[in-house]
């Protein structure tokens, strides 16, 4: 059945959103402006338990009755790719992208040396905010990933079992590669989710495949990393095939922020429709920019939940080649303005990431971006090195330029005009 619902549930979440998201920014502000208030960091971590009476008493605010009344914010799965050399890259990008609440995944392809996966695994036991929360993890039987080859939607269906598999809080999946890295920061991206319904798929796509029809989807393909202990390009057969007119394809990003009940539908197999999809692209040029797209827009429960974009900021060629442009500097103005949670794709150690940690997540050279959890207070080490409580946000201007981008996709001359078509009977 059709979610008929979702339309009216998403405009009320667009004024809740406008509503709730104003007043919180705000807290910091009007707590400043009262003499003698406390911090508006530290009004919402938790008291020790001797102050606790006094505080129920004499301290009540009206922002902190308001802090109560907000949603609790949602955890994220992520699912942070690389192959050999990218170790030390996919160390930065977890450090930048940590919060407590959420799960992250590391994955090593089968290219890179085992003492590669070794150190990055070691780093992971090395930091007391992992171990404390239990909440990283690294692959330590890596898969052979070929871009243009169905491995890379097979190891991310691995990666997202793991996940299902290891906890079971998790609302939305995301993955990224170790060239990817964020604008905003966790507490921005967790505080925008919390309004939003937790049926949103957010995926690039189009059903109009143009020139991908003769490029991608009639040519078969074999995929060597499916049988083969080394990375190799695709083989293409000589033989071509038709279109497939039970279901109908679509294309976009293969970066994606899905579903926790979407991704179980696909590993799960409840339906026949994820295998069908599955074996489908095993033989399709570039098949992760097209296997979740193609199953969220032929599902009957599915295709009205997706939100056309895949929250990332990427600069392409005119026209389009494989890979998109390498982001620097002078990249840094368009990537803030456009809203995105992220950017891809950045060379290893270039410039601009250093700029990006200084302007846009205030996060210290080989530290933790910080946020409300953070309540270290010595100044010589890092302040998350101290652990609040994962509920307490603290949500900067990235936020606000992250909810206009939300504001913008989910408004109703925008989001379901740009929903899938339904599929060919």
């Amino acid at each position: 059945m059709e979610r008929k619902w979702l339309l009216p549930l998403v405009a009320s979440t667009l004024i809740s959103i406008a509503l709730l998201l104003a007043a919180t920014v705000s807290l910091g502000a009007s707590s400043s402006s009262h003499g003698g208030a406390k911090s508006s960091v530290f009004q919402f971590l938790p008291l020790r338990e001797e102050e606790e009476h006094v505080q129920f008493i004499e301290e009540v605010s009206e922002q902190e009755l308001l802090v109560e009344n907000l949603p609790p914010p949602p955890r994220f799965a992520y699912l942070i790719s690389g192959t050999k050399g990218d170790g030390a890259r996919m160390q930065r990008v977890v450090q930048a992208l940590y919060h407590p609440r959420n799960y992250y995944l590391l994955h090593l392809d089968l290219e890179a040396p085992t003492q590669e996966r070794i150190e990055l695994a070691r780093y992971v036991q090395s930091q007391p905010a992992f171990t404390e929360a239990q909440n990283v993890y690294v692959v330590g039987k890596a898969n052979l990933v070929t871009y243009r080859g169905p491995t890379m939607i097979a190891a991310t269906l691995h990666g997202a079992a793991i996940l299902l598999r290891q906890s079971e809080n998790w609302d939305w999946f995301i993955n990224l590669s170790a060239s990817d890295y964020p604008l905003i920061t966790q507490d921005d991206l967790l505080h925008v989710f919390s309004y939003l319904p937790k049926d949103l798929n957010f995926i690039e796509h189009t059903s109009d495949i143009g020139w991908k029809e003769f490029q991608r989807a009639k040519p078969i393909i074999i995929d060597p990393g499916l049988y083969m202990d080394k990375k190799t390009d695709i083989f293409w057969a000589t033989q071509r095939r038709a279109v497939p007119t039970s279901f109908r394809l679509f294309t976009g990003s293969a970066w994606v922020a899905l579903t926790r009940s979407f991704m179980e539908y696909c590993i799960h197999g409840y339906d026949n429709l994820p295998r069908t999809m599955l074996m489908y692209y095993t033989n399709f040029v570039s098949s992760p920019e097209g296997y979740f797209h193609t199953v969220l827009c032929n599902s009957q429960e599915f295709r009205n939940t997706t939100v056309n974009h895949d929250l990332h900021y990427i600069a392409w060629d005119t026209p389009p080649k494989q890979h998109p442009l390498s982001l620097t500097v002078d990249d840094l103005q368009n990537m803030t303005a456009s809203g995105a949670a992220f950017a891809r794709k950045f060379d290893n150690e270039d410039p601009v990431l250093d700029k990006i940690d200084e302007t846009l997540l205030q996060r210290p050279k080989g530290k933790f971006t910080p946020g409300g959890w953070c309540i270290g207070t010595d100044p010589h080490i890092d302040p998350c090195s101290v652990r609040g409580e994962s509920s307490v946000l603290r949500p900067g201007p990235g936020a606000r330029r992250f909810e206009d981008l939300i504001v913008r996709l989910l408004s109703p001359s925008t989001f379901r005009s740009e929903q899938c078509v339904s599929p060919q009977k």
